[in-house]
């Protein structure tokens, strides 16, 4: 049974679910919580980075794009700081010691990483869904952490996919049976 379980979170809409499943699984083990989100710019979301250009047409227009992008970055880092607090608070006010962090740096890697310097017996996450050239170019962190993780990793998918599809029949008929 898991005595630590490191919740790796993103604002897409699986991270409710991620967190949902993590805190079923910490109340019935009674394990600790250490809920995780990593600041990147391949996240949904977040603020890309202005073009710069080698030539200054527009004197001082570079200076305000940098603006605007530091001013949209400290408003998605606070917006993942908002997120941790609220479902810490979520899960201490179910009895659960639960503790936050958000860091910059690679998924995966940082998923890992703090996994081995907590100790952690499961790591809890989310699929973001990637197939095909999308999961080619831009990687799976499942994947990666699948690979790289030191201990037990528990991916969560998305309940809700695409209407047509072959999955979200399947699990249609599930439902209503």
């Amino acid at each position: 049974m898991p005595n630590k379980i490191l919740v790796a979170l993103d604002r897409s809409e699986i991270g409710q679910q991620v967190f949902e499943q993590a805190l079923v699984l910490a109340k019935a083990t009674k394990a600790d919580l250490l809920l995780l989100h990593v600041l990147s710019p391949e996240e949904e979301g977040s603020p890309r980075i202005p073009m710069v250009s080698n030539y200054d047409y527009y004197p001082g227009l570079s200076g305000q794009s940098f603006e605007i992008y530091q001013n949209q970055w400290d408003n998605f880092k606070a917006e993942g700081v908002k997120m941790l607090q609220t479902f810490s608070a979520q899960a201490n006010t179910a009895g659960i010691c639960t503790e936050f962090t958000q860091t910059m740096g690679n998924p995966g890697k940082t998923i890992c990483k703090l996994a081995i310097n907590w100790g952690a017996d499961l790591i809890v996450m989310g699929h973001r869904g990637l197939s095909g050239i999308k999961e080619l170019l831009l990687g799976s962190v499942s994947n990666y952490v699948l690979h790289h993780a030191p201990c037990s990793v528990y991916i969560v998918r998305s309940l809700v996919k695409a209407e047509g599809t072959e999955e979200s029949s399947q699990q249609e008929e599930i439902l209503s049976a």
